[in-house]
């Protein structure tokens, strides 16, 4: 059976650069959840000036044309395919543009992607997700909008799934473990934070922003929902990598951010200390398994990207070498055409086929711990780590492989800007630095091995 998401990774594709994470510039707010959720004035560059956005106007006849949200996984999937097909038309163009991509999310929004996942009564999917882990842009987002049903209280899972679905919210988050914790004070019944985080992945332009960092005089941790649009969130837009270059990746400055103790998610405020009911199970580590399935997923829509972007070049292009002694008349006729375009669909078949079964293994998990958390075990959740650390080796080798490689089978002309072709490669190469790859084939041997399953990390 062929890939099932692999219409939905497509997207994350065809976005190219703006594949990036989480979050995305707002729509008015007209719901009955608080004011302080409102995002408003558009984000100014460090010397004042209005950064340069693409126009969500480009899209605003899908407003309409997908106001209906698909009713079973086939219609999502689909959806998540004609999204793909609009935005590839143009994607090389957009990435070279390098403009901020605020009318890329207003097409999610149109679409319904950024509900997914939710709950339907609140206008969500309820999709699973194995459907849900796509990549980064609209991958981040769903991760980010699932941290409360993770390690929030059962009613702060509910607060939140309404805030983010009934408005269509798209969600960041400034978490990156590698910088020094956010520090977190007390100031009544509120939560002061400060801090400097290195990334934070389509900040700029979201909605919402997940922030965590550790409570002054202890060392408990603290996940909470702000708004994204406040003074005290400063985004550098400072992110000038060679790839995923639309995501608006850079740095922020957290300070003076306030929330209220009430939105501590998994705390007990009356004892302010974590509730370990949710904060002391295994349940509330599948934050990192999930955010890793989503980057092994974006991989692998990457190199399906890339295959698909060559295949239509050569067919339609790729001249026959006239030299080898064995002239062929077109480039498809080629025997080492023939032989590397074979060897990237294999592997990129088998990277799909430990996708299908990563995503399987994520939803059984997930359902055993709804509507009882308590019911994941650890070996649970060890084992759906090895999985998805499987995964990430697969499809972090596969894709570097077939991003460079696709050249050697298009030709000295696509190396031409105006293909983009190059994008493909840079993106992955970007993000598969993420957090390296030795590490999970170092767990993965531990396991053939020893039997270990991976020890939640923040990166595990």
């Amino acid at each position: 059976m062929r890939h099932e998401s692999s219409g939905v990774e497509f997207v994350l594709a065809s976005l190219s650069p703006c594949v990036a994470i989480s979050t995305l510039h707002l729509a008015p707010y007209f719901g009955s959840i608080p004011d302080e959720y409102n995002p408003h004035a558009a984000k100014m560059t460090a010397n004042g000036t209005a950064p340069a956005e693409t126009d969500p106007a480009v899209y605003a006849e899908y407003k309409d044309k997908w106001a209906a949200l698909p009713e079973d996984e086939a219609g999502w999937l689909q959806r998540a395919r004609d999204v793909g097909a609009v935005l590839d038309v143009d994607a090389a163009q957009r990435e070279k543009a390098n403009k901020s991509p605020k009318a890329e999310i207003a097409l999610l929004k149109h679409a319904g992607l950024l509900k997914a996942l939710g709950p339907k009564k609140y206008g969500g999917g309820e999709q699973p997700l194995s459907v849900g882990s796509i990549g980064m842009l609209l991958g981040y987002h769903l991760l980010w909008s699932l941290t409360a049903s993770i390690v929030g209280t059962t009613e702060q899972a509910d607060k939140w799934q309404e805030i983010i679905i009934s408005n269509n919210y798209f969600v960041g988050g400034a978490v990156n473990p590698r910088d020094g914790d956010l520090t977190i004070a007390q100031d009544g019944d509120n939560l002061v934070f400060n801090g400097f985080k290195n990334f934070s992945t389509g900040g700029v332009i979201s909605d919402l922003t997940v922030l965590e960092g550790v409570l002054d005089g202890t060392e408990n941790h603290i996940f909470a929902f702000v708004k994204s649009d406040q003074p005290g969130i400063q985004f550098q837009r400072n992110w000038d990598n060679i790839g995923l270059r639309l995501t608006e990746s850079g740095s922020v400055k957290i300070e003076n951010v306030t929330a209220p103790w009430a939105d501590a998610l998994g705390w007990d405020i009356e004892k302010k200390e974590p509730d370990l009911a949710f904060l002391g199970i295994p349940f509330a580590s599948l934050l990192l398994p999930t955010i890793q399935l989503v980057f092994a997923n974006f991989y692998l829509g990457i190199a399906q990207g890339a295959l698909a972007t060559a295949s239509k070049y050569t067919v339609a292009t790729t001249r026959a070498w006239p030299y080898g002694g064995e002239n062929k008349q077109k480039g498809t006729d080629e025997f080492y055409v023939l032989s590397n375009y074979g060897n990237f669909h294999a592997h990129v078949r088998a990277a799909e086929a430990l996708a299908d079964q990563a995503g399987r293994e994520i939803d059984a998990v997930y359902a055993k711990g709804t509507p009882d958390r308590s019911k994941v075990e650890a070996q649970d959740r060890g084992l759906l780590a090895e999985t998805v650390a499987s995964l990430k080796v697969v499809t972090t080798d596969t894709g570097l492989r077939v991003t460079a490689g696709v050249f050697e089978v298009t030709g000295a002309r696509t190396t031409a800007s105006k293909y983009g072709l190059d994008r493909f490669w840079r993106d992955i190469r970007t993000h598969t630095l993420h957090d390296p790859v030795a590490y999970k084939n170092k767990e993965l041997g531990r396991f053939q091995l020893l039997g270990e399953v991976p020890e939640p990390t923040w990166y595990t």
